[in-house]
Order: C-alpha cells, then sequence, then structure tokens
C-alpha cells in the first residue's frame, strides 16, 4: 500500500496528468542489486512491486523549498510501503525515481531527498482495518 508524497519548487500547470503518469509510465529500471534490467509496465507500482490498485500519489507545490541553500529546482519525497523497502530494493527505487524526476521536471539528482518508511502492517489503515487482517482473510 505504498503511499508517495511528492513535495517540490517545480510548479505544475496541471499536476493531474503528471500524477497519471507518474503511476502509469513505462519505464526501464536496471536494478543496482541484481544488474539486470526490469521491464516497468506501470512506473510507481511495479517499482515498488505492489499492485497499482493501492498505489497513492500526491503532489505539493511550494514554490519556497529549497536545497543547498537556493531555490533551483528541488524535491522531497516521503515513500510510505509495507514489507517491501530494504536497504538494496531502496537504492533501486531511488535510482528509478531521481531518474524519473529529473527526465520529467528537470530536477538534478543532487537536488532532493526521498525517505523511505515502512510503518509494519499493523501500523496502516486500509478498508476500515489493517493490511495485517486483510491478508489473513
Amino acid at each position: 500500500m505504498p503511499i508517495l508524497e511528492l513535495k517540490t519548487n517545480v510548479p505544475l500547470a496541471d499536476p493531474k496528468p503528471f500524477l497519471l503518469e507518474f503511476s502509469k509510465v513505462s519505464r526501464t529500471v536496471r536494478s543496482l542489486a541484481a544488474s539486470q534490467e526490469l521491464k516497468i509496465e506501470q512506473f510507481a507500482a511495479a517499482t515498488l512491486g505492489k499492485p497499482e490498485l493501492y498505489i497513492s500519489v500526491s503532489y505539493h507545490y511550494n514554490e519556497n523549498l529549497t536545497f543547498n541553500g537556493s531555490l533551483e529546482p528541488a524535491f522531497l519525497m516521503t515513500v510510505t510501503s509495507v514489507d517491501n523497502l530494504t536497504p538494496v530494493r531502496n537504492r533501486v527505487y531511488s535510482k528509478a525515481f531521481f531518474d524519473y524526476f529529473e527526465s520529467k521536471l528537470g530536477i538534478a539528482n543532487d537536488r532532493g531527498y526521498i525517505t523511505f518508511f515502512d510503518p509494519g502492517k499493523a501500523n496502516l489503515g486500509h478498508k476500515a482495518t489493517t493490511p495485517g487482517i486483510i491478508s489473513i482473510r
């Protein structure tokens, strides 16, 4: 149940097309862990290995977001996901997301941070319960 919260100082005239593309775009990502190419049909869903059904993406524009003492294009993103965040996978995810933001938003890969957070199944609610209960049923 990945939740991707993107904060950036890059304005989007209409963020909806960007958010939909970010959830679905075809992309090839090189796996840093296995050095093999992974064909990605739906970018965020497949990058994180979770069904698109559970992907939630939000965009927050903040013209005052600074990074390294400047207002040049930058971003902060939090990825909250259950059972698929590890140090090795996070490097793969990080590369994929940084490449995507550089390509689509013009943000250099030294102008942002991604925070990866796994709250655990018991600490994330969905469908009036938690994923731990959903997967048991």
